[in-house]
């Protein structure tokens, strides 16, 4: 399952960019996952569940997963298109079009801290 190692590319992108004072005040992990990503929520959720009981690592955080539709530009009729049941078409002049702008993404959109100083 590549999960796995997408969640630890996650864990050590954040240990890279927090102090463990601050990582030890994270409370939840916000992500953006692209529909055309191969890359499954779900999975994600369990294999962040999986990497938090073997490492014991961000036992108090939450893992938040938007899911991004895939969308298209045309630049025929200068429009976007959400794609449904993947037919790349344009909604607005029905080309055939493959100019996505948006379902690829992984990213690490926010994080939230608590705030209270323990």
């Amino acid at each position: 399952m590549h999960e796995i190692s997408l969640i630890n590319s996650v864990v050590q992108t954040l240990e890279e960019q927090f102090s463990q004072e601050e990582l030890e005040r994270l409370v939840r992990i916000n992500m953006e996952i692209g529909v055309f990503s191969n890359v499954e929520p779900l999975l994600m959720q369990n294999a962040f569940n999986a990497v938090k009981e073997a490492t014991g690592k961000f036992q108090n955080v939450e893992l938040s997963i938007l899911s991004l539709p895939i969308k298209i530009h045309c630049s025929d009729c200068n429009s976007d298109t959400i794609v449904e049941k993947y037919k790349f078409i344009c909604s607005n002049c029905g080309k055939p079009n493959n100019n996505l702008v948006q379902g690829t993404e992984m990213l690490i959109k926010s994080v939230s801290f608590d705030d209270e100083v323990g």
